[in-house]
C-alpha cells in the first residue's frame, strides 16, 4: 500500500472505510483522504477516532464526487462485502470519480468467483484475480499489477492495481 501512496497524486478516496483506520494510516503518509462508508457506525466511529479525515456516510454505487475528480481510490477489503450483481455498477463509478489515469487499488480474499463465507462483521465473499480484471477492464481500467498471498491456515488473499483508462 505504501508503494501506491507514494505514486498517487490528487485526492484519494478510501471506498469502503469501515472504521477509518486506513484512512488515518494515509493521511500521516500525506495523502489528501477522505472515506466513505455505508455504515452509519463504522462512519461515526472515523469521525471520532480520526477528526483530520472527512468520512461521508454513503453508497460505493452512488459516490458524492464529481466526475473525474480524485487522484487515487483505495477499496480495501471492502468489495468482498459486495453482492456479484452489484460489483459492475460499483467499478463503473470508481472509473467515473477517477481522473484518468487515477490509480485504484484493490484488496480482497482471492478464490473461486463469489464463493460466500462468514466474516467479523458481516458475510463476505471471494472473487478471482482473472475474473476482477475483466471486471475491471470492462469497467475502464488497465491493470497494471497484481499480487496474491496464501500461508497455511489463512484464506489467500490478492490485490490489484489498476489505472482509469483516457
Amino acid at each position: 500500500m505504501e508503494h501506491w501512496a507514494d505514486g498517487v497524486t490528487g485526492t484519494v478516496l478510501d471506498a469502503g472505510c469501515g472504521p477509518g483506520h486506513w484512512s488515518d494510516h494515509l493521511r500521516r503518509r500525506g495523502v489528501d483522504v477522505r472515506g466513505i462508508d455505508l455504515s452509519p457506525r463504522f462512519v461515526e466511529h472515523a469521525r471520532a477516532e480520526y477528526p483530520d479525515v472527512a468520512f461521508t456516510l454513503g453508497s460505493l454505487e452512488a459516490i458524492p464526487e464529481d466526475s473525474a475528480s480524485l487522484g487515487g481510490i483505495l477499496a480495501w477489503y471492502s468489495l468482498i462485502h459486495m453482492e456479484p450483481s452489484r460489483l459492475g455498477t460499483v467499478l463503473n463509478e470508481f472509473a467515473r470519480v477517477l481522473r484518468p489515469g487515477g490509480v485504484l487499488l484493490l484488496g480482497f480474499f482471492d478464490g473461486p468467483d463469489a464463493t460466500r463465507f462468514d466474516h467479523a462483521v458481516i458475510s463476505a465473499r471471494t472473487w478471482s484475480v482473472s475474473d476482477m480484471a475483466r471486471q475491471l477492464e470492462a469497467a475502464g481500467f488497465d491493470v497494471v499489477e497484481t499480487h496474491r498471498r496464501t500461508g497455511p491456515g489463512h484464506r489467500p488473499h490478492a490485490a490489484i492495481t489498476a489505472l482509469r483508462r483516457s
